[in-house]
């Protein structure tokens, strides 16, 4: 598996400082955060993804997944005006568009809170519509779009992997494929594989970071209560072979280097042990 660093525990430092600690800790890719004062895209087409790109080049650190900040202020395509829409359908066009020239694989999406008074049908319908316009928009620039359900206190739209394989069967499009950030399964008592056997090959990526069970906040790996060794098993055992982002969000903003490098030190603990030991039966 590749080991990626997502860079929003770095926003209060220059984003050089994430390419650094990607490259030294020992990270395979960078998740790029797409929010001010890193990387948002109308900041990257107005010129600055030059600077991102030389950090690429002097760090020799790719962009594989670019996660545009959206579903808060002010973007969030499942509420608001027509005209709010369409402002959030071209921001997140622009994205796809920059998380291309960024050599990123995937631009990396999600569904914000429709609202407590949006009905069932009218969240389908608002959801369909964006996802539809979306996914013509990246076949057209030949981009790929991964979309990630989130927590209960997050969202109404997307929060478990029946609710994503029905999405990912109602679009059906070839640039829409699924994930699963593991905190998500586990607040709501789902199994975390269930990820892998429903979604299949549209299984995609992985978000990897610890749950006190309670609430959405992202520990380090290791530190909180979900089975993150037994999880990191299964995974080696079903031959998945994809990217495995450590998400540590805000929780460490402070000192964001010295989480990340305890993070990935954690995981790779976890993998050579595993290579080492074998499978447990």
């Amino acid at each position: 598996m590749r080991i990626g660093m997502f860079t929003s525990g770095y926003q209060r430092y220059p984003l050089e400082k994430a390419f650094a600690d990607s490259r030294r800790f020992g990270y395979d890719y960078v998740e790029l955060w797409g929010g001010r004062p890193h990387a948002f895209p109308m900041d990257l087409k107005a010129g600055e993804q030059k600077e991102v790109l030389n950090l690429v080049d002097k760090y020799e650190m790719p962009v594989e997944i670019y996660t545009p900040e959206h579903n808060g202020y002010p973007y969030n395509y499942m509420m608001g005006s027509a005209l709010q829409w369409e402002d959030s359908m071209c921001y997140l066009e622009t994205a796809l568009e920059m998380g291309k020239a960024l050599g990123a694989e995937y631009t990396l999406i999600s569904a914000g809170h429709a609202g407590n008074l949006a009905t069932q049908k009218e969240i389908r319908k608002r959801l369909e519509k964006s996802l539809g316009r979306l996914c013509a928009y990246a076949e057209k620039i030949d981009t790929k779009i991964i979309l990630e359900p989130l927590t209960a206190f997050e969202t109404n739209v997307c929060t478990s992997a029946n609710e994503l394989v029905e999405i990912l069967d109602k679009i059906d499009s070839r640039c829409l494929t699924g994930m699963c950030d593991i905190v998500v399964p586990y607040l709501r008592h789902e199994p975390i594989m269930s990820y892998f056997t429903k979604l299949g090959t549209r299984m995609n990526h992985l978000h990897l970071q610890d749950s006190d069970g309670i609430s959405e906040r992202h520990i380090l790996p290791g530190e909180g209560e979900a089975p993150l060794r037994e999880l990191l098993e299964e995974v080696i055992q079903i031959g998945y072979h994809g990217r495995m982002t450590i998400e540590l969000v805000t929780a460490y903003i402070n000192e964001p280097s010295f989480y990340a490098r305890r993070a990935i030190r954690w995981v790779k603990e976890q993998l050579e042990r595993i290579e080492c030991h074998g499978l447990e039966d």
